[in-house]
Parts: structure tokens; sequence; C-alpha cells
């Protein structure tokens, strides 16, 4: 073979295996894994993850520490490691197309298959599959038992009986039925001995964290018989009855950490008056009986136990808390439908407005406000009350001080302002005393052993500390540079956020845009701890051991690193006492935070770029080694991918800009592509994130649309208060035009796709140029001034704060800025679009009301101009079942391929789907002969 020949075989090889990958379509999404439920054992020698495949199943993996697979099961997830690392527990279901096919034959809910419950012991491999299990419970601190719920086995109805009186006596002698109100069999199993106790028609049952004891409620064997709450000491066997109650209801079992105190509540009235009696009890080991602390007639006056009030101790149990309510409102039952007065009455002067307080109806009828019994003298102390309604405890109940405080008096002013600001009262948990109260302050929170209160102020940018109980203030940062430097929000800026504090209370650890910093809360002193500043370089610590509850300094820190020029992430090492760090890993990656093993140095984490899925590793503190531990979608290499890069230009007023160009397989610079822009706000620093195939509910998906010839473009944008619009189009369009003048972009093919607020901002650009030649807009808000008056839907809340201080970045209201509001609306200048317009509005959308959707699109149909509506009934802001998904997937495509590929017009583009033919056909078959628009 000649030099000549040999070069040319070796150039013709990469178009050889470029032409044999396969080019993704809709129905390879189910082809592809994502891994869920990842846990590494507290020993560190095992790791578990779920890969569910197509959205569809789920299929359970364990591997020990060099990656090798030691089980495996289908259907399978949620699975979790006992706290000695011998066993892991997880859920087995159906398969996801046996429920649906019996579904289609209309089975009954109760006749589908139940879950059941998987258990592998790790050192032999033997394995335990228990059939209807509801649900199950480990020790979180200890090992050796296990507790599952039973599902209602239904028994086979016995043959019919002539006789009257054999049915009467069934009737009255009918056995005795799991079920909610009578509750269900739980078994408690010994992992190790395989010893099993059922116990019969529990309702709640709960382990020690620490201490190994276990606790349940009982409606009682038979009827009535031995109904109550009984608690067990797995050490010694034994079983107590502590509370007795033949038609008692139990709520809240709790057991204090060691399990030596067991506190909840207990209805014992049989009737249905509204105000419930409900009555607190406590158990202490050693005790026969529990013991009543409180009830109705012992409650502070205007209060009540409440039911829903989560029961728990202190710490160091000296504290018993509980939450009291207010007693309902009552209602006349005598009145029948007919004689209800259904009105709404709204007020201006209401805190919330009435649809906030509709939606958070049942929240407000729950509500409960904590309290705590001093068990050492016995004494209740009102930490919260019905103006105080949240409230923190310090050093996890052990401080005498707790921190309660309320948005209600200012909660008016937040429906434009979109902020909470807050009142706030420091309680002494000992003596029930108020030692400090402030007015109208940002949100505060304790330090790890209340010492301080602290918070950050948007309004001056200050973070800042309050001595307790002195409430002597002490600003740490009024004059730096602790807030967004790049806040483009008519707001006060946010803060980059707190890493923690230091033993016993000593500094606090703040972030910067780039940098730790430690501050001393007593004279307000800060240094920075790390220079990520001059390399552009963030640092953001990782807290490894969910139990500590401050920084260590005794022990190095593990950060974060993430360069803002390349995008590159990584780990780095802190050394607190030294103030030196130590590069760990980094590269052209996106590295999760860690998992750490409980008690071992052994992490799992993951990495990911455009090319590379984020599969698991496993490593240790060091960093010097790590094993791949999931291979989840070995299929990729067989499909055409495409690269991502960034690139840059400069808006038309002159701010030098950064977006993602994604380029399909074997991109050649000569050639002419299609061009897909897609954007919202900023989005390239999520240049190394990983989008594998699948059916978005809102977006483009990038790997997808790469694998069929397709640029895409996604531009980061920067905001000028009060035009939006106009902010859209001066970085979008030259970013567009800079690409054109590479060469490479077919000018006359771009397509432009985005949904909600980028969504709006296509809906805008499309009546200022004609460059796009089709547009698919999600949610889009075409007429700023009746969005404003708006409801968000999901949560009740106004529109307005969005409009003068939040993302819609008008900066004030439609009287005080009417042109604003004009000039940023689409919809009066709809006359003026030119280019064909696919909408997707939801008629549940709780976000941005279904209405703009449907203003924008008449307006255009009213014109004449090619546009098409598409609503997913029942969905919210974007489409959450499978189904639509795919469906809203497929016809975008097949959308942007008619009017920048030129393929063939689908049947649902020339003829639409009328209501007729609803869920029957889908109108996905081209129309042969290419009909024009």
């Amino acid at each position: 073979m000649t030099t000549r020949l040999f070069a040319l075989f070796f150039i013709l090889i990469p178009t050889a295996i470029l032409a044999q990958k396969k080019v993704l379509d809709h129905t390879d999404f189910d082809l592809w894994n994502t891994i869920q439920d990842e846990a590494i054992s507290p020993n560190g020698n095992h790791v578990l993850y779920t890969l569910e495949k197509g959205e569809k199943d789920s299929f359970l993996k364990i591997k020990d520490s060099g990656g090798s697979l030691i089980f495996e099961h289908e259907r399978a997830q949620k699975g979790r490691f006992t706290y000695d690392s011998q066993f892991a527990l997880f859920t087995i279901k159906a398969w996801t197309d046996s429920v649906t096919a019996m579904k289609s034959r209309k089975v009954k809910k109760e006749d589908l298959p139940k879950d059941s419950l998987g258990i592998i012991n790790l050192t032999n491999g033997n394995l335990v599959k228990i059939g209807h299990v509801k649900s199950h419970k480990i020790p979180e601190k200890w090992s050796g038992y296990a507790a599952y719920q039973l599902e209602d086995i239904k028994e086979k109805k016995e043959e019919k009986k002539d006789s009257i009186t054999k049915k009467e006596e069934k009737k009255k002698n009918k056995p005795k039925k799991p079920s909610k109100k009578n509750g269900y069999h739980v078994v408690l199993r010994n992992l190790k001995t395989l010893q099993e106790d059922t116990l019969k028609f529990v309702t709640h049952f709960v382990f020690a964290k620490k201490g190994k004891w276990f606790a349940f409620s009982t409606t009682g064997k038979n009827k009535e018989a031995n109904a109550g709450v009984f608690v067990m000491n797995l050490e010694t066997g034994e079983s107590t009855k502590v509370h007795d109650s033949k038609k008692g209801k139990y709520f809240q079992l709790n057991f204090s950490e060691s399990g030596k105190k067991l506190g909840f509540i207990v209805d014992t009235d049989t009737t249905k008056i509204q105000v419930r009696p409900n009555e607190l009890f406590l158990w202490q080991e050693g005790d026969n009986t529990a013991e009543k602390m409180i009830d109705k007639s012992t409650a502070p006056n205007g209060y009540m136990v409440s039911h829903n009030g989560k029961v728990g101790f202190s710490k160091d149990e000296s504290k018993l808390f509980f939450g009291l309510a207010t007693p309902p409102t009552i209602k006349d039952t005598t009145l029948t439908e007919d004689e209800i007065v259904n009105v709404e009455v709204w007020t201006y002067k209401e805190p919330r407005l009435y649809t906030v307080q509709e939606l958070q109806l049942k929240n407000d009828t729950i509500q409960s406000y904590q309290t705590a019994i001093n068990l050492e003298s016995n004494t209740l102390i009102q930490l919260g009350n019905a103006h105080y309604t949240k409230t923190e405890l310090g050093d996890e109940g052990n401080a005498i001080y707790a921190l309660s405080g309320t948005t209600l008096p200012h909660e008016l002013e937040s429906q434009w302002t979109g902020r909470r600001e807050n009142d706030y009262r420091l309680v002494h948990t000992i003596t029930g005393e108020t030692l400090l109260q402030l007015t109208k302050v940002p949100s505060l929170r304790l330090s790890p052993k209340a010492k301080y209160a602290y918070g950050y102020n948007r309004v001056d940018s200050t973070w800042f500390t309050y001595s307790l109980p002195k409430g002597t203030y002490r600003p740490l940062t009024k004059g730096k540079v602790f807030y967004e430097e790049l806040n483009d929000y008519p707001n006060y800026p946010y803060s980059y956020g707190v890493a923690g504090w230091t033993e016993n209370d000593k500094y606090l650890i703040l972030y910067d845009r780039y940098d730790l910093w430690k501050f001393d809360p007593e004279n307000g002193e800060g240094t920075r701890l790390t220079f990520g500043r001059e390399e552009k370089t963030i640092f953001r610590y990782v807290a490894l051991d969910k139990e500590i509850h401050h920084i260590p300094t005794d022990q190095q820190w593990l950060l974060t690193s993430f360069n803002e020029k390349s995008k590159d992430g990584g780990y780095v090492k802190f050394d607190f006492r030294k103030n030196r760090i130590k590069p760990l890993i980094s590269g052209p990656f996106q590295y999760s935070t860690p998992i750490k093993a409980l008690l071992d140095d052994a992490l799992i984490y993951t990495r990911q770029s455009f090319q590379e899925f984020p599969d698991l590793r496993l490593s240790d503190l060091s960093f010097r080694k790590e094993n791949v531990l999931s291979n989840a979608n070995p299929q990729q290499k067989e499909y055409r991918w495409g690269t991502i890069e960034l690139v840059n230009w400069a808006s038309l007023d002159g701010k030098e800009l950064t977006g993602m160009l994604v380029k399909p397989d074997n991109f050649d610079p000569n050639k002419k592509y299609p061009l897909l822009v897609n954007f919202y706000e900023r989005s390239s620093d999520g240049l190394h994130r990983h989008r594998h195939p699948r059916a978005e509910r809102s977006s483009l998906n990038y790997s997808f649309y790469a694998s069929r010839g397709y640029l895409i473009f996604n531009p980061d944008v920067h905001y000028r208060i009060g035009y939006p619009g106009e902010s859209a189009f001066n970085c979008v369009i030259p970013g567009i035009t800079a690409l054109i003048e590479k060469g490479f972009v077919d000018k006359d093919n771009i397509g432009v796709q985005g949904h909600s607020w980028g969504g709006y901002q296509i809906a805008y650009l499309v009546t200022k140029t004609n460059i796009f030649k089709a547009a698919e807009a999600g949610a889009p808000v075409p007429n700023m001034i009746s969005a404003y008056g708006g409801i968000r839907w999901w949560t009740g809340l106004s529109r307005q704060f969005q409009y003068e201080h939040t993302q819609s970045r008008i900066g004030g209201t439609p009287w005080e800025y009417p042109s604003r509001y004009i000039e940023n609306s689409p919809i009066f200048n709809v006359d003026k679009i030119n280019t064909p317009l696919l909408i997707m509005h939801n008629d549940a959308d709780g976000h941005v009301p279904w209405y703009q959707g449907i203003e924008f699109f008449v307006s255009l149909r009213r014109l004449g101009k090619p546009s098409w509506f598409l609503n997913y009934n029942g969905e919210p802001h974007w489409p959450l079942k499978l189904q639509n998904r795919k469906d809203f997937n497929i016809r975008m495509t097949q959308f942007f391929d008619h009017y920048l590929k030129g393929a063939p017009k689908p049947k649902w583009m020339e003829h639409g789907l009328p209501p007729m033919k609803k869920g029957i056909e889908l109108g996905y078959e081209f129309i042969q002969g290419g009909e024009s628009d």
C-alpha cells in the first residue's frame, strides 16, 4: 500500500464510522437510563443505585468498592443500607407495562399489583422477598431490625349461602379487617436471626434513633382488645403497654434520641365533636405507664393540644416539644347544602390575598405552634403562638433560646415587593421570658449553639449578627461586596450565601462571589480564606457529615471549585489552620456534591460533560484514585452526538457576552447548518452539563437536535431595568449575526425556542426581526398589562411583584410606567410578526395564566399569521405526563423540520386536531405534495 493510499485509508475510517452511527429519534428516548437513589454503605465498602430506563422501570444495582457487581434486581428502587452495612433493603414494583395493560383492561385500583420488599444479606448473598408491603423502616443509628407494614390482602369471597340467618350471623361476627382506620399489620423482623413478630392493626410505628427501642400504637387484635401504645426494648425483648385506650386514636409517636423517652398524642373521645380533646403523654424508661402531661383543662387559655404538631425532644432530653393550636371554627352541621351561602368576600386590608388563603386553607387548619415542657421543672413554655407562628430551636433544642417569628404584619406589601419582612421575639426556653423583640427585619437564623442570631439584609446588602441575649447588633459586611455583583433586577441584591459556623459559634463563614471569608461575630473583623477572585474561580464548602452542625476547624475542608471563564469544575482541600488550599481534581467537567460514607472516608460523586453521562465514581478524601462504578448508557457510542463550546460576542450596547454553541458530529465549517436558538437568562455556566436524550417538558433536547444535524445556540442575556424585551434583542440578535459571519450557519433557516420567560422574549423578538424562519414560544406573556393583574394559581400570589421587582424587570406599576408596559408587550406589535409560531400553553398553568397564550394566538389568528396552539389539558406550566411530553417533542420536531429542513408538513399543522378526534388521532402523518402555508 502506498503512503498516499495509506493516508487516504485512515482519512476514510472516521467518515465510515460516522456513517454507521445512528441519528437519534424519539423512540430512542426509551433506551436511556438515569441514575437515582444512589447511596454508599456506612463502612464505604458498597454502593447501590437505581437505573431508571426510559422513565419507566427501575433496576437496582449493588457494587463493591472496586466496581464489581455483586447484586442486581429488576423493578427495584429506593435502596437503603443498614447502619452496620450488612444488609440493603429496597422496594420491588411491578413492570410498568404490565400495570398499564391491567389498567387498559379496567382492573380496579385495589387489584393492581402491590409493592414487595427486598432484603439482601451482603455478607452471604441471601435474598428475601416479602410481598404486599406498604412501607418499611430501619433504625437510623443502629442495626439488627427492620419493620414493614403489610397491605390488606383481600381474601377470596366465600360461596353464597341461602340462609338469611347465616348472613346476619356472619355480619354480626364479621372479623376485623386492616384499614386506614383500624391500622395495618406490621412485622418486626430480626435481620440476623430471621425471627419475626407480627403486630396486628398498627396505626403508627417508630424506631429510636440510637437506642434499641421500638414503639407502636394499635387498635387491638380483635375489635378493641389490647388496644394502646406499646414500647419494646429490643435488647431485652421486653414489651410494655404504656397506654391503654379501647377507642383511642394516636398521633405523633416519637422517641428521644436514646429511646429512653417516648412522647405521643391521644384522642380518646368517641363522639364526632369538632373540637378534639387531644392529650399529650410522656413515657420514660422504668415507668409502667405513660404520664399525661397536657390536656384541654391544663392547656394555655385559648389553645388546645394539636395532633398535627410534631412531638420531639431536645438532644439532651431535658425538654419535650409539641404543638398547641387555636380551636377550629365551629361549623353548623345542621345546615343543608341548599342553605349554605357560598360567597367569597375579599377585602383590601387582609394581609394575605384571598387566593393565597384558599390554597393554604389546609395548612391554616392544621397550623400548630411549637411549645416546650421542661421535664425537670414540669413547666410549660409557649415558644410560638397565633401571632409568632414559626419557631427555630437552638443547639438541637438544648439551648436556652428559641427564636419565634412572623411575616403576618408585612404580608400585604409583599404582594408587590416580593419580599417578606419579619417580626421576631427571642424566648427563654426555661423561664418563657421574651428577651428581645425585633420589628420588620430580614430573615433571621440561630447559630448552631444559639449564641447569635444572624442574617442578611437585602436593603443595605449587609450580613449582620445579634449577640444573644444582649441583642447587640453587629454589621459584618457593611461597605463590602457580599451581594450579587451581576444583579440586574429592579430589586435589592441577594447575598452569595453562608457556609456555616465554626465550633462554639466562634466564626461565621460567608461567601462573596468567589471566596470564603471568616468573620468574628463580636468585633465584625473579616478575613479572606481563599483566593479565587484573582483567577475567577468560585470556591464553596461541602458539608460531608450531616450530623455535625458546625464546620470543624481541626479537619481539612472539602471545597468545590468552578472557574467562571472555562466553566471547569473540581474539588480542592482547604486547611483552615494553615490557610492553605491544595488542588485535588479538576477538568472540563461539572462535578456533583459528594456523598460521604457515614463511618469511613469513602465517598461517591459524579462528573459530567456534554458528551459524558454522569456515571457514579468512588474515591476517598484524597481523590488520588477513583473507580467508575456505573456505565449507565453504553449505547450512546452508537449514535451521532455532537460537541459544545463557548462563544463570545458584544451586545448592541457594548457588553461582552458569552454563550454556548452545540455543533453536530463531524462538524464541517465549510457547510451550512440550520440553527436553533434557545435561551432563558444566563445559562453558559452549564456548559459541561450532560443532556441525555429524553422527552423534555418545555425545551429543546440539545443532544437530540445535534444528532439530527442542527446547530444550537444558547446566548446569555444581560438586562437593563425597564427594558427586558429590548435587552433580549440587544444580546441575542448580535450573537446570531456573529455566528452567521463565521460562515457555517444557514441564515435562511434559523429557528428559536423558549418557554415561560424565554417564551415571552421570543414573542417580543419576532415583533422586531424577521431573522427567524420559525419560532416556538411556550407559556408566553404577550400582554404585560393584563398579566400584571393576574394570579399565580399554584401559590395564589398576585403577579404584581414579578413586574415591579423581579424577573419581568419593569421596575414599577403600569400607572407609573405605562409606556414601559406597552413597549415591552408583544401584543401591541403583533401585526409586525412574520414568523410562523408554535405556542404551547396549558390550561392548568399555575405560573403564567394561560389566557396569555390565548391572547397571543387569537391575535395571530385574527391577522392570518401562521400559528398553532398546543394545550395539554390538565397539565401545569409544562406537560409532566410522559405521553404528553413525548407528543410535545414530536410536534416541535416536526414543526422545525418542516420550516428549517424542508420536511413535509404533518397533518396536524394543516388541519389541526378537532375535538371529535382528540385522544383518537394524533395527526403526525406527513402530507404528501408539500402543501404551502
